[in-house]
């Protein structure tokens, strides 16, 4: 699958995110990149990231700052998926999984609801 086709399914993924949700949305940016940095905690396993300061833990003290960063990570996907549709649904599950560690929600409800 081309980088063009695979941010694509990355769109559509947000595009499916209720509206109400993506309102409240702040300060956050999306990226796909090929591969997750080597050497960190997940190694090359590692299919979604982010990085930054959760919704629910901001306070008076945060402006000015850089925007948080959601990276979704291409290769990973495609090597633990075997057919078009399971990469569509991996990256649907990828971007959710990610967007809502910015709303604040952990690894444990994500997994425990379908999303880890």
């Amino acid at each position: 699958m081309s980088r063009d086709e695979f941010e694509e399914l990355v769109a559509e993924a947000l595009d499916r995110i209720p509206p109400e949700l993506t309102r409240l949305m702040d300060n956050v940016a999306i990226f796909v990149e090929d591969e997750p940095d080597p050497a960190g905690e997940h190694g090359t396993n590692l299919l979604g990231l982010y990085e930054g300061i959760p919704l629910t833990e901001r306070g008076d003290w945060y402006a000015g700052v850089l925007p948080d960063r959601i990276t979704v990570y291409r290769n990973p996907i495609l090597r633990i998926c075997e057919t078009y549709e399971h990469v569509v649904e991996e990256v649907e599950v990828t971007v959710v999984h990610e967007v809502a560690h910015h709303f604040g929600i952990g690894d444990a409800w994500l997994h425990e609801h379908g999303y880890g």
